[in-house]
């Protein structure tokens, strides 16, 4: 992991720039709300700060608590969801994946197994007998360790330790969240094993851009990159088909409100409870970063793009939250009121030989990047 570790020295040099931003338009919570003990590691909260953008991350699940970002009268608002002390995401009563890093193997995983060569691995089934982002005890739901932090960077490593929520390999994981001076947060993983497993690391951010609690985001205009999804069962696990989006719901090739086709009659939408599926992007090079899609909310102007490497991206539109549990500020998390856009490997790739493999095996290198670019038009 050297290599690495001196590209995140690197990293941490080459986004180091002054911030632009109103100080007085921003609401920092305390780090001693988010200092815990949990399973003997202590927990904090990092304050980044470049262009325009400051972001709060507790290295609890590498939680992006919250992401400060300017609207185009120069106004900021607080764009993802989260909650306002460490407690609340430990003895979570609501949406349990706000703004941490899943995995190991991010998405869902059919009945909870997969096999690699003549042994077969069991996991927690914690979803519908399936098992999702990793199981009862993901990457969320762990305290990862602080290699380096500066003004606009924040490395975190871990070891998912062989065994561990019964999946095969010691995977030791480097993460790193950049602000940079071009209004980008930019996160970039690498995992090693010393033991095949299946790998797909995931960012679980759910966003409005109109800010936390502040509406729908049915009236987000939306674009997707990708001609093709792969179809779900009604418990969210693919088929193994991949199928075109031409004359569906599916179709964001053209920006548009993602409220627009939600009413349509559709099998898939019906197995989704709306827009939870796994888009495969057009991609025109194999591992180079391009744009994924882009969200702009027309009444704040503030414009959203995901760039990757990654060959596909899952678009969930908020269709479980049901305005029982608050957010930071007091307001109810609601149905529909936020969007995960996740930078992936497609969903139970394990089961399902047509799919990019998602196999990493010792001596390999898993590596995955993702970026949030904001501006406003």
């Amino acid at each position: 992991m050297k290599r690495f570790m001196v590209a995140a020295a690197s990293v941490a040099m080459l986004f180091a720039c002054s911030q632009k931003n109103g100080e007085q338009d921003i609401q920092l919570f305390d780090a001693e709300a988010f200092t815990a003990e949990v399973d003997g590691k202590a927990t904090s909260l990092y304050t980044l700060k470049a262009g325009e953008l400051t972001m709060q991350v507790t290295n609890f699940g590498g939680r992006v608590v919250s992401l400060w970002v300017p609207d185009k009268d120069g106004n900021y608002d607080d764009v993802v969801l989260g909650y306002n002390n460490i407690d609340s995401y430990i003895n979570n009563k609501g949406e349990r994946f706000l703004g941490a890093v899943v995995g190991p193997y991010a998405n869902r995983i059919a009945d909870g197994t997969y096999s690699i060569g003549e042994e077969t691995y069991h996991f927690p089934q914690n979803n519908n007998g399936q098992t999702l982002h990793g199981g009862l005890k993901g990457l969320d739901m762990v305290v990862w360790d602080v290699v380096n932090v500066n003004d606009s960077t924040l490395v975190l490593s871990y070891v998912h330790a062989d065994g561990q929520e019964g999946m095969p390999g010691n995977l030791r994981i480097f993460m790193t969240y950049a602000l940079t001076c071009g209004n980008e947060f930019r996160i970039e993983y690498e995992a090693q094993t010393d033991k095949s497993t299946h790998v797909n690391i995931s960012h679980h951010s759910f966003f409005n851009l109109k800010g936390e609690g502040n509406g729908t985001i049915n009236d987000h205009v939306l674009y997707i990159n990708g001609s093709k999804t792969t179809p779900v069962n009604r418990v969210l696990i693919p088929s193994g088909e991949i199928v075109d989006v031409e004359g569906t719901p599916f179709d964001f090739r053209q920006p548009k409100a993602i409220g627009t086709d939600l009413n349509v009659e559709n099998e898939q939408l019906a197995n989704g409870g709306g827009y939870d599926h796994n888009w495969v992007l057009d991609r025109m090079t194999e591992g180079g970063m391009e744009l994924a899609a882009s969200v702009h909310e027309p009444a704040s102007g503030r414009f959203m793009e995901i760039y990757t490497d990654q060959p596909a991206l899952q678009f969930y539109g908020g269709n479980f939250f049901d305005g029982t549990t608050e957010g930071k500020y007091g307001k109810a998390l609601k149905y529909r009121e936020s969007i995960a856009l996740e930078t992936q490997k497609y969903p139970d790739t394990p089961n399902h030989d047509n799919f990019p493999s998602t196999l990493l095996k010792p001596g390999e290198a898993y590596r995955h990047t993702c970026v949030y670019r904001f501006s406003v038009k």
